[in-house]
């Protein structure tokens, strides 16, 4: 190569090379990549104090500036503000990821009911934009909704007997998403009235269990869509109730006729045939009796029962409601349960009617209850038939009242041919007895929905 080309090729080489060491840096002070902004929640309504989780980060340049604001009606308040200074050569020892957490609270910001927008703007250490870095803005609308939905009872006398069956009517504001009545931690739903034109009418049947204490806290309760809560009293009165106490006495014969039907369930083979018994009273009748509480959830919101409700044909009662039952066993006190529901004996496998219309929503094996057949009445109304020896219903049917569902046994714990019948309110065992009964269903039932017709 002559000096001529070698003295290009030297001058040009290094210019290359400058070059591409300057646009090498240019590419760094002025890049282009926007900092990553991620917030959480992002609510629909703010309707008290709310927490945020805000993350920010970028790789490059590094963060700047922060500003967390909040715009309504075109006034802007600042939540919070950060600089974060520049460090190191290029900023590699500056920040590059930010996580903290705020809060809103609607009253401390003076904010008024209606649309508010809350807005996240990171820059970073770019020189783009006149020095002023790379922007990401991130913007989210809410609602301001302070107001609590109301709620106020209709029904004037509430009278409810200790382990009956209570029906209150009250009115809810056209936000409300959710509503009923709480008996201490109980809730029961309430559920449309049906009438067209009284609108947020409800009805609410509800329970006060047989081992509920004195002076329960039972109120009406509703949530609106912001999730604003709301608490009405109304007038009520609980009748005490006394329940009877019964011993039962389990024989080894007993024991040896119905613990072969419990073949199913998981017993220690070395166990003998008392410790097999109390599993079965005990255990699997908390396993039952979770199953039945969790029926309520497939009630129709609209009433289906109709009229007096019937019971099994000439029928003797053999044990009723809320009787405790002591166990024994050779004069030894083994167990103590309670009997929610009512044993009804007639002829050996009697035919058994629905007690009213409804929809089958549980015809199979059901542990201590044996064949079991549950009728869903609506708005949490239920009757529960046990023990049977033959269902001749099928899930989701509907039957008019007087329906023949199956025939009486003696299947599951039961030491004889028998019914055992139930009435559930929102997966509550309540007193059966109420509801064969015309005048309590005139006074605490039909009067009341006989209201809203007027």
């Amino acid at each position: 190569m002559d000096r001529k080309k070698t003295g290009i090729f030297l001058t040009i080489v290094p210019l290359i090379i400058i070059l591409g060491l300057l646009a090498w840096l240019l590419s760094i002070i002025f890049e282009g990549q926007k900092p990553l902004v991620q917030i959480k929640p992002l609510p629909q309504f703010l309707s008290e104090s709310r927490e945020f989780t805000l993350n920010i980060s970028d790789e490059k340049r590094g963060l700047k500036h922060l500003v967390v604001s909040v715009n309504q009606g075109g006034r802007e308040t600042t939540i919070l503000e950060k600089e974060f200074p520049f460090k190191g050569m290029f900023n590699r020892e500056g920040a590059h990821k930010f996580n903290t957490k705020f809060s809103m609270n609607p009253s401390n910001l003076n904010l008024a009911q209606g649309r508010v927008d809350l807005k996240v703007r990171v820059w970073d250490y770019s020189r783009r934009s006149g020095g002023d870095g790379n922007l990401s803005q991130v913007s989210h609308k809410m609602v301001v909704d302070t107001v609590p939905p109301s709620i106020r009872a209709i029904s004037r006398l509430n009278y409810v007997n200790l382990g009956g069956t209570g029906l209150i009517m009250y009115q809810t504001s056209s936000d409300t998403v959710k509503s009923g009545l709480y008996v201490n931690d109980l809730f029961f739903p309430g559920f449309p009235a049906g009438v067209e034109s009284k609108e947020g009418f409800r009805v609410c049947y509800f329970a006060v269990p047989c081992d509920t204490k004195a002076n329960p806290d039972v109120y009406l309760w509703a949530e609106d869509r912001a999730g604003n809560l709301s608490r009405g009293s109304f007038h009520y009165n609980i009748r005490k109730k006394r329940f009877r106490t019964k011993r039962i006495n389990i024989t080894d014969r007993f024991l040896k006729s119905v613990l072969p039907y419990f073949s199913f369930y998981p017993f220690d083979p070395e166990v003998d045939d008392i410790t097999k018994f109390l599993k079965i009273n005990r255990d699997l009748r908390k396993e039952n009796n979770l199953t039945f509480n969790s029926l309520r959830t497939k009630t129709s919101p609209r009433r289906l029962w109709k009229g007096d409700w019937i019971r099994l044909k000439n029928a003797a009662n053999m044990a009723g409601f809320g009787d405790l039952r002591s166990y024994y066993h050779k004069g030894e006190k083994i167990d103590q349960q309670v009997h929610m529901g009512v044993d009804l004996a007639s002829l050996a496998n009697a035919k058994v009617q629905a007690a009213n219309n409804g929809r089958v929503i549980f015809s199979d094996r059901m542990g201590i209850y044996g064949l079991t057949v549950v009728l869903d009445h609506g708005q949490g109304l239920a009757s529960v038939y046990s023990h049977l020896s033959r269902i001749d219903v099928t899930p989701d049917r509907e039957v008019a009242k007087g329906h023949v569902i199956g025939l009486t046994g003696q299947t599951g714990l039961a030491g004889g041919d028998h019914l055992h019948f139930g009435i559930m309110v929102g997966g509550v065992f309540v007193n059966p007895i109420e509801w064969w009964d015309r005048h309590w269903i005139q006074d605490n039932v039909t009067r009341k929905l006989a209201r809203l017709d007027e």
